[in-house]
């Protein structure tokens, strides 16, 4: 894992977290375009496994790799699922479930960040 892609993945999913955030508080829907930016976040977290892959057979290996892998199998997972949601969902909820899975997707990078570097 390399710590630039860390700080950037982590970056986008507080900015689309606040994005939803303020969509939640105004009382509107996910848009198409907060959907692209989920897009965006996912294709970096993509990024981040084919390197992961990369630096873990080449480099040095995370520390517990079914941990780590079962950790970055969930991250890849959560954000297309809260996509579909929440486009199905045309409320107010359709934003809070938008946010709830871009910070749960930061919180587990950062997981992922720990579980790489443990001694």
């Amino acid at each position: 894992m390399l710590l630039p892609l860390l700080v950037l993945l982590i970056a986008l999913c507080v900015a689309l977290g606040g994005w939803a955030a303020w969509f939640v508080v105004r009382d509107r829907a996910v848009i198409l375009n907060q959907l692209w930016g989920g897009a965006v976040v996912e294709g970096v977290l993509i990024a981040q496994a084919i390197t992961a892959a990369i630096r873990g057979a080449t480099h040095e290996p995370p520390s517990d790799p079914l941990l780590f892998w079962g950790y970055m199998a969930t991250a890849l997972i959560i954000l297309p699922i809260a996509a579909a949601w929440a486009f199905a969902e045309r409320t107010r909820w359709s934003s809070v479930v938008l946010l709830v899975a871009a910070l749960t997707v930061a919180f587990l990078d950062y997981r992922l960040w720990q579980i790489w570097t443990a001694a």
